[in-house]
């Protein structure tokens, strides 16, 4: 082998025995950390999640300069899938204005709702999958979720009746796009039955759903990595398992390095749920000023 590299054997054994410094040590250490998360989790890490996930699980504090420098020595990176644009249009009986207007900050759980429906295709087949969530924009937990194999008015109203079921006494503001099942009359009564306010996005403005949106996108770009997915059986129990690992198991930056169900947990127990600001968004600051200076 030393003739091979070219070295003397003199220099190899002097290489192995010498003394190791400590820095490189830690680094090393780090790496097989690094190299654990990146396979544990399907390559759905950056170095700020990366940085944060094995802070969260391992309880140390280390910094996203050093655990990014790693990384770039290891070849390690996120594998994002980026998201296909889709318009909808649509005939509404009846619309509400634009209430939330992308104010997607909520003091306590329960204030504010928002909520969409979005599709699977379904590998080897011609069929899809639709996906119906409520998410609550305090601690960007889903309040409720369903599966079916149809985009349909019962799809939504399923959704909703889960919501207000697991939360009997919520009366958040209710947001959601133009779709026609948010429009329809039937759909609005069980808001008013609720003593829910409807506020709905303008048209061909998705960004004003933005939070949902960002949570569609979090899931397609993960779930696929994370899980092998080949036909609807596959793709029903993917879809579920992954929404309990984003409850459960996925920790956010913004919470402090928390899980969405830590933070519901400690909110509903407390008289004075805790604050976690969001970071400015230059799109909707630019948004707020121009339509509501």
């Amino acid at each position: 082998m030393c003739h091979q590299l070219g070295i003397t054997r003199s220099a190899f054994y002097k290489w192995k025995h010498r003394i190791v410094p400590e820095q490189e040590q830690f680094n090393s250490e780090i790496a097989e950390l690094i190299k654990e998360y990146d396979d544990r989790f399907s390559h759905i890490l950056g170095y700020r999640r990366m940085t944060d996930w094995i802070n969260y699980f391992n309880h140390t504090n280390y910094s996203r300069k050093r655990i990014r420098r790693i990384m770039k020595k290891l070849g390690i990176h996120a594998i994002i899938h980026k998201k296909k644009k889709k318009y909808k249009t649509s005939k509404p009986e009846e619309t509400a204005k634009n209430k939330l207007a992308r104010n997607f900050y909520a003091t306590k759980p329960n204030e504010k709702w928002v909520t969409d429906v979005t599709e699977f295709k379904i590998p080897k087949s011609n069929k899809k999958l639709y996906l119906s969530a409520i998410l609550d924009l305090y601690d960007r937990y889903p309040v409720a979720f369903v599966i079916s194999g149809r985009n349909d008015n019962r799809l939504v109203f399923k959704t909703f009746d889960k919501a207000v079921k697991e939360n009997p006494t919520a009366k958040p503001m209710f947001h959601s796009d133009r779709g026609f099942q948010y429009t329809n009359k039937h759909f609005q009564k069980k808001l008013n039955d609720n003593d829910m306010v409807q506020s709905m996005s303008r048209a061909g403005h998705c960004i004003d759903n933005g939070a949902v949106e960002g949570f569609w996108g979090i899931i397609k770009s993960e779930m696929y990595q994370m899980y092998e997915i080949s036909d609807e059986t596959s793709l029903r129990y993917a879809i579920k398992d992954y929404i309990r690992f984003y409850c459960h198991e996925r920790p956010q930056s913004r919470y402090d390095c928390k899980t969405p169900s830590e933070v519901r947990n400690a909110s509903l127990t407390s008289e004075h749920p805790l604050s976690y600001l969001i970071a400015k968004n230059k799109r909707i600051e630019k948004y707020k000023s121009k339509w509501y200076a």
